[in-house]
C-alpha cells in the first residue's frame, strides 16, 4: 500500500520568523555568514568554507566564468554548467582559475601586423582599453608591446595603419615577473604611475595584467573566496553519463568542487558516479549530489559518499517537473526533513554532510528562512540570472530591460544527460523546464550586498550572529493566507517605483 505523509508539504511563504532576544552585540557588523561547503568529521573543519551561503545554479543561463569570478569575489561559489562539451566546460573552469585575485588573464590580444581597425573592433567587442600585442596575436604568445587609447587617435589615423607603427613597444614597458605578489605589483603601479602592469614569464610571454582600477576593487571585496594560490574558488557540474571523461578534465582544469546535476538524486546512477570518483581520486576530489526531498534520499547519498547534498525537486521558477510528472515536495517541508536527517546522521557517524536548499526562493527573506530551517547554503538560479554577469544578453522587451532565463530541463537547454531514468541524445520525450525572461537587475555585487544585509539584520532580530546559532535559536511560525496579505503593504495606494518585496 502506498505511503502517505501525514502533513501537507509547505513552501517558504507559509512561514515567518518570530523575533528572539537581541543583545547589544546583535548588530549586522558582528554577523558572520561563513558556512561549510563539503563534509567534515566532528572536531575538524570543512576542506572548503564559504564566506557567504550562496552558490549559483548549474545552468546555461546562470553560471559561466564571468559569474564565477564575480560570485567568488563576494565569498560564494559558482558551479559552471555541465550541459556543454567537456572541453568547453574545462576551458571555463581554467579561465576562472587563471584569474587570480587582482591578476587578470588577457582576453584582448592582437599581433603587430594587425591594424587600427582591428583595435577598434576588439575594443568594441570586449570593452577593454588595454590590448596586449604578441607575436602571434594570442594570450600565450611572446609579448612585443601594448596598445592603449593613448597610443592612437581614430580621427587622425588611417584605419589600415599597422599596430607596430603606433604601439608602445615592449622595450619601453615596465613589467612585473610571474610569481610577484599582488602587493608588490601594486607598489610598482603606484611608484610608476601606471594604469596597467603586464606580468610576464622568463620567456617574455604574458601571464596576466594587474590594473590600477582593481586595487580599490580588491579592497572592496574582503570576503573574496580564494584557494591557496590566490585563485578564485570555482565549482563545476557533472552528470552520471560521461563522468569518467568529464571529471578528469575538470580536475585538471582546476575545479575545486564538483556537483552531480540531476533532476532527481535518489538513484543508483548517482551512487555509481560517486563510487567511481572515490575509487579514482579518494578524498582529493569533492563532489556534491542530489536532488532529494526526504530522509531516505539523504541517507542514501550520504552513505554513497556525497560531500554535500542538494534538497529540492520542482521548486525552481522555471521548473515544471511537478506539473509534468507529479513528482516533488514543498521546499520548506523537504528542507526540514532532510535537515533532521543530516543531524541524525551526524550524531550517529560523527560526519557532518552539509545540505543545500535548491529552489523555492521568491523573496530575499526566504533565504533566511532556509538557513534557519537547517540549510547550510542556498543554490540560486533565477536570482543570479538577472545580473550583468550571467551568460545571457540584456534585451529590451516592451520597454523593459530583461535577461533570458531557461531551465536545464527545457527544450532550449536539451540537457538530456541530467535525466537518469531514460532519454536519448537525440532529445527528451517531454520537457521539465521553460524558456523565460527575468527583469534585469544590474550588477551582482550591488544585489548580493543588499540581500546579505537583509539576512544579517534578520539574524540580529533572532539574536543570532552565526548560521548555526540561527538554526539553534530560530522560532518559526506558520502563517495563514490572511496573514500573508497583512504582511505586505495594504489599504494604501503605493507610489509607483518605490516599493518591491521580491528580489527581482
Amino acid at each position: 500500500m502506498a505511503f502517505y505523509f501525514k502533513e501537507p508539504s509547505r513552501t517558504f511563504s507559509e512561514y515567518l520568523l518570530v523575533p528572539g532576544y537581541s543583545s547589544t552585540e546583535s548588530t549586522p557588523e558582528n554577523v558572520t555568514l561563513k558556512t561549510p561547503l563539503v563534509k567534515f568529521k566532528k572536531g575538524e573543519e570543512s576542506a572548503i568554507t564559504m564566506n557567504i551561503p550562496m552558490v549559483s545554479a548549474i545552468m546555461q543561463s546562470v553560471s559561466g566564468d564571468e559569474m564565477a569570478v564575480a560570485l567568488a569575489k563576494e565569498g560564494g561559489i559558482s558551479f559552471i554548467y555541465g550541459s556543454q562539451t567537456i572541453e568547453e566546460e574545462a576551458a571555463m573552469v581554467a579561465k576562472v582559475k587563471a584569474t587570480k585575485a587582482g591578476f587578470v588573464p588577457s582576453d584582448s590580444n592582437l599581433k603587430p601586423t594587425d591594424t587600427l581597425a582591428d583595435v577598434i573592433a576588439l575594443k568594441k567587442k570586449n570593452g577593454h582599453g588595454t590590448i596586449a600585442i604578441t607575436e602571434d596575436g594570442t594570450a600565450e604568445g611572446k609579448m612585443v608591446g601594448v596598445v592603449t587609447s593613448r597610443d592612437y587617435r581614430v580621427s587622425r589615423m588611417d584605419k589600415t595603419t599597422k599596430i607596430e607603427s603606433f604601439m608602445t613597444p615592449f622595450a619601453k614597458l615596465i613589467t612585473g615577473k610571474d610569481g610577484i605578489s599582488l602587493s608588490e605589483a601594486n607598489d610598482i603601479i603606484w611608484d610608476n604611475k601606471l594604469n596597467a602592469l603586464p606580468i610576464i614569464d622568463d620567456n617574455q610571454r604574458l601571464k596576466y595584467f594587474v590594473f590600477r582600477k582593481d586595487y580599490d576593487s580588491h579592497k572592496e571585496n574582503p570576503n573574496e573566496l580564494l584557494d591557496s594560490d590566490k585563485s578564485y574558488v570555482v565549482g563545476a557540474g557533472i552528470n552520471t553519463r560521461d563522468y569518467a571523461e568529464r571529471v578528469p578534465a575538470l580536475v585538471k582544469a582546476g575545479a575545486d568542487v564538483l556537483c552531480i546535476d540531476s533532476s532527481e538524486g535518489f538513484s543508483e546512477w548517482q551512487r555509481l558516479t560517486l563510487k567511481w570518483i572515490q575509487e579514482n581520486y579518494g578524498d582529493t576530489v569533492k563532489c556534491g549530489a542530489g536532488n532529494v526531498v526526504d530522509r531516505e534520499g539523504f541517507r542514501f547519498l550520504a552513505e554513497a559518499g556525497a560531500d554535500f547534498i542538494k534538497v529540492g525537486i520542482g521548486g525552481g521558477s522555471i521548473c515544471i517537473t511537478r506539473e509534468q510528472k507529479g513528482i516533488g515536495r514543498g521546499q520548506a517541508t523537504a528542507l526540514q526533513e532532510v535537515a533532521r536527517a543530516r543531524d541524525e546522521y551526524y550524531a550517529e557517524t560523527g560526519v557532518y554532510v552539509p545540505i543545500c536548499s535548491d529552489g523555492g526562493i521568491v523573496h530575499d527573506y526566504h533565504m533566511t528562512l532556509a538557513l534557519a530551517m537547517g540549510s547550510d547554503f542556498i543554490m540560486l538560479g533565477r536570482y543570479f540570472s538577472r545580473f550583468d554577469e550571467s551568460p545571457t544578453k540584456k534585451i529590451n522587451v516592451n520597454g523593459q530591460y530583461m535577461k533570458e532565463y531557461w531551465g536545464e530541463g527545457s527544450a532550449r537547454a536539451r540537457n538530456w544527460q541530467r535525466y537518469d531514468t531514460g532519454g536519448e541524445e537525440e532529445g527528451l520525450s517531454f520537457v521539465e523546464g521553460v524558456d523565460s525572461y527575468v527583469p534585469y537587475a544590474g550588477s551582482l555585487k550591488d544585489n548580493v550586498s543588499l540581500t546579505l544585509s537583509k539576512i544579517k539584520h534578520t539574524m540580529c532580530n533572532c539574536g543570532a550572529l552565526t548560521i548555526p546559532e540561527l538554526q539553534e535559536k530560530a522560532k518559526i511560525t506558520l502563517v495563514s493566507a490572511t496573514s500573508l496579505v497583512e504582511g505586505g503593504a495594504h489599504d494604501v495606494v503605493v507610489k509607483e517605483g518605490n516599493y518591491t518585496n521580491k528580489n527581482d
